[in-house]
């Protein structure tokens, strides 16, 4: 998976120089990248929304650094992998098809709560009744209970996202087979549109076989290392690594942050960071809550990075502010930034800390509903570390292209400001130093080939070039803008 450098790093070049190098490697440029700069210009004005959308498929991208594992994992994905022993480790799925008839059934009132078999088989009979196996539902009711694990219809929002799609997971995170499978799939997925390094969000505690033995943080490692070897996943060149994540406002987080910080120093090879996640909203889930805990922590180990949701609020609040006092380099969403002018103004000064945009999220879960609205370009234009990320791609039924769309669309944004956001979405990573320099020659020399192919001949004779680009969209890129690729 990992691919080191065995000569001077391209990364030391700038772009024009590698147009410069590529003249003694064989390939011709025709372009500078300040030509490139005016020619994207000219291609978004001559293309039509689906070659537009099909160009930025095309643009290489470098990382995805805010990604929820469990929320990028699209629901059709896994049905499949619920249902099929072969992939899930020989488990069996229920889910809940009827109303609770009892006052302590299993998450009231929320219909297609999908859990394991022994889940299922230590519930009373009559709350059993509710359930019916996975692998059982017509066709029909499949199709209801995909749209059930995203948000895909009007009037749904943070309430559904957060008490209904992430409830009806039920325990089918703590199944490693299916996790490590759905993994897999995402690295695929993510490979095809042009990323290269992905940085997802994580728990390994409370995993467990089909008949209840724990399974180990240890084991879990050894099994993520295997899965990445696997020749389809190592195939696809993607660096992957992962956030230990603690969910903030539960009433144990403090040992479970002491847990997760032992168990990423001992794994640091994969594992990178720690992250606090879990809405904001929840008073016990406020930074000041931890900034003791993670004192005593950082007086036992050596420095690991914190990348932490914070922000993500509709009125204003300090949680950026005390955050970055809990030692965060990376800030999850950050949209209340801009109602914080002291932070705001160090963030632009000192050029440290990246904030982590999901410009989907903020919309569908009413952060922003109008994205016109969003301070991402504010934060982007006055020097503040940005990159555009997927959060929660497979609920949002979307992709990175979806949010790079979105970004060009609605902001203008220029040539020079994507190639800097997919930069910076490296150069920000939380990769090994040397891991990183390698990504970053990658993407250098990947952008520097793109200006090639679309930098030549007209504007139509490059537009035509996309015929050969196979793009893929899911259900958001439909809805929200009419662009659909089968």
């Amino acid at each position: 998976m990992t691919h080191h450098p065995t000569t001077t790093p391209l990364v030391f070049f700038s772009r024009r120089r590698l147009h410069f190098l590529a003249l003694f490697t064989g390939v011709t440029f025709t372009v500078t990248a300040a030509d490139f700069s005016a020619r994207f210009e000219e291609l978004k004005r001559a293309a039509s929304p689906t070659q537009l959308y099909t160009l930025l498929y095309a643009v290489p991208k470098g990382g995805d650094l805010h990604n929820h594992a469990g929320g990028s994992e699209r629901p059709e994905w896994l049905f499949e992998v619920l249902t099929t022993p072969a992939l899930n480790g020989g488990d069996t799925f229920y889910t809940r098809t009827r109303l609770p008839v009892e006052a302590d059934a299993l998450a009231p009132g929320v219909r297609f709560r999908t859990v394991r078999r022994l889940t299922y088989e230590r519930l009373s009979a009559s709350a059993r009744a509710e359930y019916v196996p996975l692998a059982s539902l017509t066709a029909a009711e499949r199709a209801e209970w995909c749209d059930a694990f995203r948000l895909d219809a009007p009037g749904e929002g943070r309430r559904e996202f957060f008490e209904g799609l992430w409830v009806r997971r039920g325990d089918i995170g703590y199944n490693l087979p299916v996790r490590l499978e759905l993994l897999a799939r995402n690295i695929q997925a993510f490979a095809a549109e042009g990323v290269r390094y992905l940085e997802t969000q994580v728990g390994t505690d409370r995993m467990a076989t089909p008949d209840g033995q724990p399974i180990t943080p240890d084991e879990v490692a050894v099994a993520t290392r295997a899965l990445l070897a696997r020749a389809d996943v190592a195939s696809t060149g993607m660096v992957v690594r992962f956030q230990e994540t603690v969910v903030r406002f539960l009433p144990n987080a403090e040992a479970r942050l002491a847990d997760a910080y032992a168990f990423v120093d001992a794994n640091r090879d994969l594992w990178v960071a720690l992250n606090l996640a879990g809405i904001e909203e929840n008073g016990r889930g406020y930074p000041q809550r931890f900034l003791e805990p993670f004192r005593r922590l950082r007086a036992r180990y050596p420095t690991l990075p914190l990348s932490i949701h914070a922000g993500e609020m509709d009125g204003p609040d300090a949680h950026i502010r005390d955050t970055l006092l809990l030692g965060a380099s990376r800030i999850g969403h950050g949209l209340n930034l801009i109602k914080d002018p002291d932070t705001l103004l160090q963030l632009q000064l000192s050029r440290r800390v990246l904030v982590e945009v999901a410009l989907i999220s903020n919309r569908l879960l009413e952060y922003t509903p109008d994205l016109s609205r969003h301070p991402f370009p504010e934060y982007l234009r006055t020097g503040v570390p940005v990159c555009l990320n997927t959060d929660d791609r497979g609920m949002w039924d979307s992709n990175l292209t979806d949010e790079y769309f979105t970004a060009v669309t609605t902001f203008h944004l220029s040539w020079d400001e994507l190639v800097q956001m997919g930069r910076h979405s490296l150069a920000y990573s939380f990769a090994p130093a040397d891991v990183k320099r390698t990504l970053l020659a990658d993407y250098d020399a990947r952008v520097a080939a793109f200006e090639a192919r679309y930098g030549r001949g007209t504007v139509t004779e490059a537009l035509a070039r996309l015929a050969a680009v196979r793009p893929v969209t899911y259900g958001y890129a439909k809805r929200t803008w009419g662009i659909e690729f089968r």
